[in-house]
């Protein structure tokens, strides 16, 4: 995983679109958003097994979305939100090329039009 500043692990843009396009990781995301919490505390309003689970949070850790931590058997999570910053980038320089586009598109029709 390539470096960015201070040492930290920044996981490319595929890796943070993949871990959002489950609606599960999306729902941990959110939870996270109000605050750390435990392995089980994420897991508990999921229908699936442990292992399964932590799949989920093996995804979103990879991805630089979360970070975790483990003091004796208990793992906790909590969300790093920079990667959001680089999608946001992303999205921002699309909406900016397809609105060019768009008002391109927009003089070209109304030109014809005269």
């Amino acid at each position: 995983m390539p470096k960015h500043g201070g040492g930290v692990a920044v996981a490319p843009l595929d890796e943070v679109f993949h871990a959002l396009s489950d609606p599960t990781r999306r729902r941990v995301i959110e939870r996270l958003g109000q605050g750390p919490a435990t392995t089980s505390d994420l897991a508990r309003p999921f229908d699936m097994a442990l292992p399964s689970f932590t799949q989920h949070l093996s995804v979103l850790e990879r991805s630089g979305l979360v970070r975790s931590e483990k003091k004796g058997r208990v793992r906790t999570y909590w969300l790093a939100p920079q990667p959001l910053d680089r999608v946001d980038a992303w999205l921002a320089a699309q909406r900016a090329l397809w609105n060019q586009r768009l008002d391109q598109l927009d003089s070209l029709l109304y030109d014809l039009k005269e």
